[in-house]
């Protein structure tokens, strides 16, 4: 991907794939995922201090694995079990996905392993173009994807000329992201014309509808998925309002499915038959009024801590409250009463600071401790089922975000301990 140099607002580096700076202490994917094993060591602690149900889960992921007991000798199975059903999956993927009785479907173990499989099979060659909401940026796996396949990446944002990106790359693949991690959203329209315009121009089109497939239709009145006019769309099943697994499922033109599906078992990155099975449960049981009601929590929470911490540090998404990343480092310093100038932490460091205590602390579980390498680094309080009970109800939630900040504060000049918080005993 062509990059132009950038930086925080404290003048530190973005890395272009996952678009935060790194510091001393997150320095790589690497001390991201010992941040995740030091994060599901603290949950694992409080657990067994104070048993399951101290912990909330504020990720917007729920994470079930939602299989029957029958399943267990049949479905599960792993020579027959996904032949028994394979045609019910089908019907229930196209179906929650607005597809064609013909469509194929493809279940994945993660939807970042669909779409750098999509990326690596389709884009022959060529170069790729992703087109995402107003003010986001494509997800990780967008990027790597096109690492791995050797190809250019061409990122231009929907209220930007697309179509002459289009025209002048030629691209074999546009990727179409209609709603981002950090729940921007791209217009159905805008969505339906740059489908259009990409397979006038003979490129083939994948939607990236990780959170887009229910958000749009059931919280904005949006269309399904593949009435927007991709010839693939690709959902995960353990986010808004659906349960879990943790997996991805692939839905469109049944050549391309095929394609894609080959190749993410090259990698091995196909859902095997449990993870399969449990997704098929995942989409049966859905109800919109699931994800209805957790953007009614998230949103009622959003709005009580805008109030608390005020309008400018604080934001209010869909499902929930978020503060960005450089907003949390100066909120941090100014309660530590020092400046920002040569800092020595990043904005992503003291995210996942905060994280910890809110973990630790609170049990309120966020991705700042249990995202993936790559994920996010804004402090996004996306409360799944429940979530807001299991911690204490939605004035401890409050109290513990605030306290929080304040705890973190007290880790500014003292990195040896900051590094040991966020990533536990490295030696």
């Amino acid at each position: 991907m062509q990059q132009k140099t950038t930086t925080d607002s404290f003048g530190n580096p973005l890395d272009p794939i996952v678009g935060f700076a790194r510091g001393r202490i997150i320095r790589s994917s690497v001390d991201e995922a010992r941040r995740l094993r030091q994060g599901q060591k603290v949950a694992a602690e409080r657990v067994r201090k104070l048993g399951p149900e101290s912990i909330g889960v504020f990720t917007g992921n729920q994470r079930e694995f939602p299989l029957k007991v029958e399943d267990l000798k049949t479905h599960c199975e792993e020579w027959v079990g996904p032949g028994l059903f394979a045609e019910e999956l089908r019907a229930a993927a196209i179906a929650h996905m607005g597809g064609l009785p013909t469509d194929g479907v493809a279940a994945v173990n993660r939807t970042s392993a669909g779409i750098i499989a999509s990326i690596a099979a389709l884009a022959e060659r060529k170069s790729v173009v992703s087109v995402v909401p107003p003010g986001g940026r494509s997800h990780a796996s967008v990027i790597r994807g096109c690492g791995i396949a050797r190809v250019e990446l061409h990122e231009v944002q929907g209220d930007k000329d697309w179509a002459a990106s289009i025209e002048q790359n030629k691209p074999a693949l546009v990727v179409i992201t209609t709603v981002t991690s950090s729940l921007e959203f791209l217009d159905d329209v805008v969505a339906m014309d740059v489908a259009a315009v990409a397979k006038a121009s003979g490129a083939k089109v994948l939607l990236d509808e990780a959170y887009g497939a229910r958000m749009r239709p059931v919280l904005r009145s949006g269309a399904l998925s593949l009435k927007l006019g991709g010839d693939l769309a690709i959902t995960n099943c353990d986010k808004a309002g659906l349960s879990g697994p943790r997996s991805g499922l692939l839905v469109g033109r049944p050549e391309l499915v095929t394609r894609v599906s080959a190749k993410a078992s090259e990698f091995g990155m196909e859902a095997r038959a449990p993870i399969a099975a449990s997704a098929l449960r995942s989409i049966q049981r859905f109800s919109p009024q699931d994800l209805i009601d957790e953007a009614r929590a998230g949103q009622q929470l959003g709005h009580a801590l805008r109030e608390r911490m005020g309008s400018e540090l604080v934001a209010v998404s869909d499902l929930g409250p978020m503060i960005e990343e450089d907003l949390a480092l100066k909120e941090v310093f100014r309660r530590a009463g020092k400046s920002t100038d040569n800092a020595g932490i990043t904005p992503a460091e003291v995210t996942s600071a905060l994280g910890m205590v809110l973990l630790r602390d609170y049990g309120i579980l966020t991705v700042n401790t249990h995202g993936q390498p790559g994920a996010r680094v804004s402090v996004r309080l996306k409360p799944t089922h429940g979530a807001i009970e299991r911690v204490g109800g939605m004035a401890r939630v409050i109290e513990a975000m605030d306290a929080s900040f304040t705890e973190v504060a007290r880790y500014v000049a003292k990195p040896e301990d900051l590094t040991q918080l966020i990533l536990g005993d490295t030696k």
